[in-house]
């Protein structure tokens, strides 16, 4: 029996339409989109960890599995000396302790309670790295959502992988007189901090606060500069936040 649309009533009902066919998430694609310039310095430089690991004598699986499980950056480098040195444990750890401790100062400001679930939470804090970090603090970021960043963290940590691998399986056909793969990360934390000095809009107290950290770390602890001035940093923003918040104001 055909049913047409005075059987209901006068009003015609379209079908629903067709949900068929994947879609690739949004938050997906623009995480991938804006990673391409942070791949750019992981690449060389995992090649870099790779073929280094590989020539001081380790297998190419330690040069992996160390990316995919410490995911570490420079710590990993110098894990690959204390490895074939045969360091104690307790060495690594504090080594390591030393060199990431900046990480603890990260986590005052990450968005980590947009990330929903706790998987995911454990992850993205196992994946927080100084280029995640740079690019989630950036004005735009703040409407990201906690997909969005967590794929942000999976693409930076596989291209690290991937590079270290490439590093690890090719790195006796790289010329040792290659120049520049050492200055890849530099060049776009540089990039970075430009973008982050013109979101700034006029506050410029807050470079020459980081500026002046940096100096007085250097010159007081030359040996602990990065955690020192990461210190310094935060006491001058707290300060001044507590100066700033004590003032009366006016109608």
């Amino acid at each position: 029996m055909r049913i047409t649309s005075a059987a209901l009533g006068g009003r015609y009902r379209p079908a629903p339409a067709s949900t068929s066919g994947p879609r690739p998430p949004r938050d997906a694609r623009n995480a991938f989109t804006g990673s391409l310039s942070a791949g750019l310095g992981f690449v060389p430089l995992g090649l870099a960890f790779g073929a280094l690991a590989v020539r001081s004598g380790l297998d190419p699986w330690w040069a992996v599995l160390s990316a995919a499980v410490v995911f570490g950056g420079s710590f990993e480098f110098l894990l690959i000396g204390m490895v074939t040195a045969a360091a104690p444990l307790a060495t690594i750890a504090l080594a390591s302790f030393m060199v990431n401790v900046r990480h603890v100062f990260y986590a005052l400001s990450f968005p980590l309670h947009r990330v929903r679930g706790r998987l995911g939470r454990t992850y993205s804090t196992f994946a927080l790295c100084d280029e995640a970090y740079a690019m989630t603090a950036a004005e735009e970021a703040r409407s990201w959502s906690g997909r969005r960043i967590l794929s942000l963290q999976f693409f930076l940590h596989l291209y690290w992988v991937g590079g270290a691998t490439a590093g690890a399986l090719l790195g006796s056909l790289i010329p040792d007189g290659v120049t520049g793969l050492d200055f890849a990360l530099t060049a776009l934390f540089t990039v970075l901090a430009l973008d982050a000095l013109r979101e700034l809009r006029g506050d410029l107290p807050t470079p020459v606060l980081a500026l002046l950290s940096a100096l007085a770390a250097r010159a007081l602890f030359p040996d602990q500069m990065l955690p020192a001035a990461f210190a310094l940093f935060t006491a001058g923003l707290v300060a001044r936040h507590l100066a700033t918040g004590r003032r009366p104001r006016h109608a």
